[in-house]
């Protein structure tokens, strides 16, 4: 908990109610002052997340795909996250291939790299060469990372619960889901099985395309800790200079690459979630090498629907078709200010007015898209959020090795085919039919719900709910009118009792008088109507509604 005050969030404590149960030394309250004075708020919170070790790195890294629930500055930031983990040791790399595959090291592999070819925070990469001659990648999982990062996202999602019970913009954005969706990833990356599922999808979209390559997964050799894949050699695409030197197009990698994303995006629904240059290797021939599918997203066809209703509302510069294609995307609040809103969405559509389509950049206008999602508390599906990341970090390497190459043609295809699959007639008399049959049901139904509604009604049992604006000043100033209204009656009633009163002492005055007349009534009834008075005002004026 002393992370939040050394980096300057001792305020979130606060407001969550911590301080009070903890003890928290006050030096932590001016340590690193002046230094904090420095640093923005996203430098802040990635020095904060590398501090908490390899969980937090993760959740920041998962979290730098979602622009409409944190802005803009501090996801740059989050991009920014490595994972600097030592490597492990090799006893422990021995001990958890034996136990995970049931065998001997060297009853299984001809040959095995002791030093690890790659570390990261779940696992590392080590090469090795199987009994039946392939050369292989193993990939190990760091002994007890599972029970640590169980640990980790138990305290993560507490905070989370807690901070949605008393801080409104954690229940705005409803954080606890939030984060029972990061763990849902983190937990899916923790199976390596998973992966070996997702590489062989992925591998099957280009199984008829000799220029993209996926490696092979080994089952056999595979278990939820261990994935053992195909071993490929090549250049790193991130190393510009190698590529040229070994003679590679430089423009036929940048086309390989944008085409096999927008295959994976637009037209199989199930694509590469990280596509950065340490994640895609160069063969010979200018054959594209995909790795590491521990992070993939997911669209379904509606989403896709809502992606293509966004291009090309963009590309028609119709604000309606924009606001309807964000509204679709994502879950709208109650409350959201529709005039703002179609004014954002104006702004946004106006900056891509008049400029020639070839020159948009789709992954910067869907994460404009996702940053007026973000101003208006929308939340969008978190597979559209990395779909966003996704197609930015690929014109990033695109734009990389060329330049001059239009991401938007190289989509167009891919767009058309979409657009004739959304209209072929064999799709829309699905879709009619589809429609027919809801409807249908819907009118099966329907007499049965008439006689529940009505029987409902005659029992006097219907709710209704009615939702008025400034409905709570209009009841304060009916409760002020009727207490005015109470006040007048009371002082009304207390002239009459006073009228009356002296009445009875002319009364009183005569000889003539009876007994009862010879009572005290006035001080006594005095008395009483002047407590009434009092009790009546001090009730009115303690409601503080007179």
């Amino acid at each position: 908990m002393t992370a939040f005050t050394r980096y300057g969030f001792g305020f979130v404590m606060r407001d969550l109610g911590l301080l009070e149960k903890l003890s928290i030394p006050k030096r932590l309250f001016i340590d690193r002052k002046q230094e904090l004075h420095t640093k923005t708020l996203g430098e802040r919170v990635r020095m904060f997340l590398e501090d908490l070790g390899p969980t937090f790195v993760k959740v920041g890294q998962i979290s730098s795909t979602r622009p409409d629930i944190f802005p803009a500055d501090v996801i740059r930031e989050l991009e920014k996250l490595q994972d600097h983990v030592p490597p492990f040791g090799y006893e422990d790399v021995q001990r958890i291939v034996e136990q995970e595959l049931g065998a001997k090291l060297e009853n299984v592999f001809d040959e095995f790299g002791e030093t690890p070819l790659a570390a990261a925070s779940i696992g590392q990469v080590h090469y090795a060469v199987l009994k039946t001659g392939e050369r292989v990648a193993v990939k190990i999982q760091r002994p007890n990372i599972k029970n640590m990062i169980e640990t980790d996202l138990e305290i993560l999602q507490d905070l989370a619960a807690l901070a949605q019970h008393r801080l409104e913009w954690a229940d705005r954005y409803q954080i606890v889901d939030v984060v029972d969706e990061f763990a849902k990833t983190l937990r899916e990356e923790l199976d390596y099985a998973n992966e070996g599922r997702n590489a062989e999808k992925i591998a099957k979209q280009f199984k008829n395309d000799p220029n993209i390559r996926v490696p092979k997964v080994y089952w056999d050799y595979s278990t939820a800790k261990v994935l053992t894949m195909e071993y490929i050699e090549g250049t790193k695409l991130n190393e510009i200079n190698k590529l040229e030197q070994n003679g590679h197009n430089r423009h036929i990698l940048a086309e390989r690459i944008a085409n096999a994303t927008f295959q994976q995006v637009l037209i199989d629904g199930f694509f590469h979630g990280d596509p950065h240059p340490g994640n895609i290797y160069v063969m010979p021939k200018d054959v594209i090498v995909l790795m590491d599918f521990g992070m993939v997203g997911r669209l379904t066809s509606e989403m896709k629907d809502h992606f293509a209703t966004f291009v090309i509302a963009m590309m028609r510069q119709n604000t309606d078709g924009v606001i309807k294609a964000i509204t679709s995307m994502g879950m709208v609040p109650d409350d959201i200010d529709m005039s703002l809103f179609r004014a954002d969405v104006d702004y946004l559509r106006e900056k891509y007015y008049d400029v020639p389509f070839s020159q948009i950049s789709l992954g910067q206008a869907v994460n404009d898209l996702f940053a007026v999602a973000f101003r208006h508390s929308i939340r969008i599906p978190a597979d559209l959020t990395l779909l966003g990341k996704a197609m930015l970090t690929m014109e990033g390497v695109v734009a990389r090795l060329d330049p001059d190459l239009s991401i938007v043609k190289v989509a167009e295809p891919f767009g058309v085919q979409l657009l004739k699959e959304r209209y072929h007639p064999k799709n829309v008399t699905e879709k009619v039919w589809n429609h027919f049959t809801e409807y249908g049901d819907i009118l099966t139904d329907l007499p049965k719900n008439i006689k529940e509604f009505t029987s409902t009604l005659k029992k006097g049992k219907m709710r209704m709910e009615i939702s008025i604006p400034e409905i709570d000043l209009l009841v304060k100033r009916l409760n002020r009118m009727s207490n005015q209204l109470s006040f007048s009656i009371v002082l009304l009633s207390f002239s009459i009792i006073m009228v009356g009163l002296i009445v009875g002492s002319a009364l009183v005055m005569q000889p003539s008088a009876s007994l009862l007349w010879r009572i005290p009534a006035i001080e006594i009834g005095f008395g009483i109507a002047t407590i009434m008075f009092l009790w009546l005002l001090f009730s009115i004026f303690r409601s503080g509604r007179f």
